[in-house]
């Protein structure tokens, strides 16, 4: 890799994720859309990539837009786009699928050319779940027959809880564990961390070489390593400089950066590993932290990409500084 490729130089395309990378519920991540705006300068094709199934790719337009970051239909994949997919592959055209989520999830059964339904009437050959707020006993009744009676069983994700203004509330997964219970059943999953909607993604744009960028280790990086695609953890939205040293080798992401704007920085400098700003002693059973030479000395993401390597190798998670500029690092990234 030339040292002055940037990770926009490296890739050929650019797979968002949208809450806590794009944007955080009704506000935009800062300089989050100059970095979708500055990609598209480069001919770099973007999809924005949400495991919510409840929303029509158009609403998610819509949303997008109030946030500064215009987009169109067709750059928009969904869980729903994938796991109606996923179902379409399993059934007959035609065939009658039981919808348990949104209309939006119920028109995209029939954009497929199945038939939508809502009662497990005799006939039924898939069911396929998403989240909706209206979902309720008699909704998973009906698709508890139709699982138990033989039907092909999709699950759009098994996301467990969605966030909301009040805090977590139930996701498609509390449903889906519901169902499991119920029939002692497992559907086939579309959503992140399963590749599905990651590999429609990266097919409708054409990609041979994508980066997935999310904010969750999870559903974002985890997705990506199953799918054999790179990735760029951002810490916009959930995921900490802890959570990174914790994350488990499927959870790994190759990247690691503050924001978006690294999109635009040399990938080798973005790449976790060595940093010939600092030193980490991995003797004993702490990270020993300590400055050597100019470098990114002064750069707490630098250092944290160090760590990530350090404790990846090792297992070894606890750090603590050498000197004061460790210790000023540190401090920065939450790490004390």
């Amino acid at each position: 890799m030339n040292d002055a490729a940037t990770l926009l130089d490296v890739c050929d395309a650019l797979l968002f994720d949208l809450d806590g990378t794009v944007y955080r519920g009704a506000d935009p991540v800062p300089g989050a859309a100059d970095a979708v705006s500055r990609a598209r300068s480069r001919d770099t094709p973007v999809r924005f990539v949400t495991n919510n199934a409840s929303k029509a790719p158009e609403a998610v337009v819509a949303h997008l837009a109030e946030v500064g970051v215009p987009a169109a239909d067709d750059e928009v994949s969904t869980s729903a786009q994938a796991g109606v997919r996923l179902l379409a592959e399993r059934i007959d055209p035609g065939a009658r699928a039981l919808v348990v989520g949104t209309e939006a999830l119920a028109d995209q059964v029939a954009a497929a050319g199945l038939t939508p339904v809502r009662t497990a009437d005799d006939g039924v050959a898939g069911v396929v779940q998403g989240h909706s707020p209206d979902t309720a006993w008699p909704v998973l009744a009906e698709a508890c027959l139709a699982i138990r009676a033989g039907a092909v069983w999709v699950a759009c994700n098994e996301d467990t809880t969605l966030p909301a203004e009040r805090g977590l509330l139930p996701g498609n997964g509390a449903m889906v564990a519901a169902l499991r219970a119920a029939t002692g059943a497992a559907p086939v999953v579309a959503g992140k961390p399963e590749t599905p909607l990651l590999r429609l993604a990266a097919d409708s744009a054409g990609s041979t070489r994508p980066l997935v960028v999310g904010d969750r280790l999870d559903t974002d990086i985890a997705g990506a390593a199953a799918a054999d695609m790179a990735s760029l953890a951002v810490l916009t939205g959930v995921v900490t400089p802890a959570g990174l040293l914790a994350a488990g080798p499927g959870q790994r992401p190759g990247y690691v950066a503050a924001d978006l704007a690294a999109l635009d920085e040399p990938a080798c400098r973005v790449a976790v590993g060595p940093q010939d700003g600092w030193h980490i002693d991995t003797g004993g059973d702490t990270l020993t932290v300590t400055t050597a030479g100019t470098g990114d000395a002064a750069d707490p993401m630098a250092l944290l990409r160090a760590l990530c390597d350090a404790a990846w190798r090792t297992g070894i998670m606890a750090a603590r500084p050498g000197d004061d500029a460790a210790a000023t690092a540190l401090a920065d990234l939450g790490l004390t």
